[in-house]
């Protein structure tokens, strides 16, 4: 019996982390499926910038523990996603912060013109490659392999540079009490940055990172316009985000 899509996209991913790329021939045998539903397989997770095709297969575009953050609650993150590129309209500049939700944002960019992105994420990069009506501005900095990101000095100095309308955050924790939290200090410095250039600045971050703390404070909810999360947030939590004074939208 064939394997579901959704099913088969988790198993190739899985299987990317593990081994860093994969043939078409042994993917079909794996799923079950013909070489032909491997192959569009392949070009909807490429699109998404799960992965690059090569001939006769895919090879990971990211580190294993990236991959492996992709697939943690993925149809939450692309509801987020969508949600919120659609604050995002033509000829519009805007910044945005690593994490796999932030860089998910992009994929659904491609009906968007003029818009202009500055990012310190290299995710950011394998889903706009896709669409060239964007345009993408990559800070400086020391390049942080986990996150998949650029950080420190070089970052920040480019960050200055800039003024934009928008600004997104991902985030390791989030909570009414402790605000936006974050796994590492110099992601925090960048978050803070992009804050300061940015007219309206947005979380977003899937419900099973709340009441989560990271080892660092970034801000409080209160510094955000607004946070975006999936329907698993709960009413409660719902109510104490309201009461910080952020806007929350469910998707």
């Amino acid at each position: 019996m064939s394997i579901e899509r959704n099913e088969r996209e988790s198993l190739i991913l899985a299987r990317l982390a593990r081994e860093g790329s994969l043939s078409v021939a042994a993917l079909s045998r794996q799923l079950g499926v013909s070489e032909v539903t491997v192959r569009s397989d392949l070009r909807t997770l490429e699109e998404r910038g799960m992965l690059a095709r090569t001939h006769g297969g895919a090879e990971a575009t990211g580190y294993r523990n990236v991959l492996e953050r992709q697939l943690q609650h993925a149809g939450e993150k692309g509801r987020i996603a969508a949600a919120a590129a659609e604050l995002i309209r033509d000829d519009d500049v805007v910044m945005i912060e690593a994490g796999t939700t932030c860089a998910e944002i992009v994929a659904h960019l491609g009906e968007r013109r003029g818009v202009r992105i500055l990012t310190n994420s290299t995710l950011v990069l394998r889903y706009a490659r896709l669409h060239p009506s964007l345009t993408v501005v990559l800070t400086g900095g020391t390049f942080h392999r986990s996150s998949e990101s650029l950080v420190g000095p070089g970052a920040l100095a480019s960050i200055e540079d800039f003024n934009v309308r928008l600004a997104f955050f991902g985030t390791d924790g989030f909570s009414a009490e402790r605000g936006l939290t974050t796994a590492f200090a110099e992601g925090a410095e960048v978050i803070r940055a992009m804050k300061a250039r940015a007219t309206e600045s947005w979380l977003v971050a899937d419900a099973s990172k709340y009441a989560r703390a990271g080892f660092v404070s970034v801000m409080p909810l209160a510094d955000l316009a607004g946070v975006i999360s999936d329907s698993g947030l709960g009413e409660d939590a719902r109510t104490e985000l309201g009461n910080s004074g952020v806007e929350v939208r469910i998707v």
